[in-house]
C-alpha cells in the first residue's frame, strides 16, 4: 500500500507537466512586417460621419439603385495642393466604395424628397480604381446629420473654387471644373501606379524569402 502511494506521488508531477506543456514552434517562413499606407497620410480630415452609400446601376435592366456599403464618409483636404476628395470605406473590410474629388460643379440634390439623403454626379470615381462616371446617393441616420454633411460639402466646393481660381487666373466655372477633373484623373493614375509598385515589391520579398 505504501509502495502504491509512493508511486502515485512520484508520477503525479510528471502528469501535470505533460498537461501544462506548451510547445513553441518557429515559423517555417519569416515574412518582414509591412508598413501599410492608406494614401491619406498627406491629407487633413475635415469631415467624418457614418452613412450608407448607393450607386445607380444604369447598366441593369431595368436600371436600379444598388447598395455600395455602410461606413464612415470622409472629406479629406490635401495639405499641399488644397484639393478635397470624398472617401468612403465599408465597415470591417475597409474596402473603398467611393473615392472622388470635390468639384465646384457638383450639386447635392434631395433623394426622392427625403430629408436625410442626397444624390449627386461625379465624372471620375475611383472606387473600382479605374475612373468612372457615377450617380451616387448617400443616406444618413437623420436629417440633422444629412444637413451637416451638405453644409460641409458646400463649404468644400467653395474652398476648391477659390483655390482653383487662384491657380487658374480668370477661368470660368466650367473651365475650373474641367481642370479639376483632369487633376483627378492624373492623381488617380499616380495612386494606381503606386499600388502596382507596392504589389510588385511585396511579391519580390515573398519570392526572396521562399528561396532562402
Amino acid at each position: 500500500m505504501a509502495d502504491d502511494q509512493e508511486e502515485q506521488e512520484t508520477t503525479a508531477p510528471d502528469a501535470a507537466e505533460e498537461t501544462n506543456h506548451d510547445p513553441h514552434y518557429d515559423p517555417i517562413v519569416s515574412l518582414p512586417e509591412q508598413d501599410i499606407k492608406t494614401l491619406e497620410e498627406d491629407e487633413e480630415e475635415v469631415f467624418k460621419m457614418r452613412a450608407k452609400l448607393y450607386r445607380f446601376a444604369s447598366e441593369n435592366e431595368p436600371p436600379e439603385w444598388k447598395e455600395r456599403g455602410t461606413g464612415d464618409v470622409k472629406l479629406l483636404k490635401h495639405k499641399e495642393s488644397g484639393s478635397i476628395r470624398l472617401l468612403m470605406r465599408r465597415d470591417r473590410t475597409l474596402k473603398i466604395c467611393a473615392n472622388h474629388h470635390i468639384t465646384p460643379a457638383m450639386e447635392l440634390k434631395p433623394n426622392a424628397g427625403s430629408d436625410r439623403a442626397w444624390v449627386w454626379n461625379t465624372l471620375a470615381d475611383y472606387a473600382d480604381e479605374c475612373p468612372k462616371a457615377e450617380l451616387l446617393a448617400i443616406r444618413f441616420l437623420n436629417s440633422e446629420n444629412a444637413q451637416k454633411f451638405k453644409v460641409k460639402f458646400d463649404e468644400c466646393k467653395e474652398e476648391v473654387r477659390k483655390t482653383l481660381k487662384v491657380k487658374g487666373g480668370d477661368d470660368g466655372p466650367d473651365k475650373v471644373a474641367e481642370k479639376l477633373e483632369d487633376l483627378s484623373v492624373k492623381d488617380g493614375k499616380k495612386e494606381e501606379d503606386k499600388k502596382e509598385t507596392e504589389k510588385n515589391d511585396e511579391k519580390k520579398e515573398v519570392t526572396t524569402e521562399e528561396k532562402n
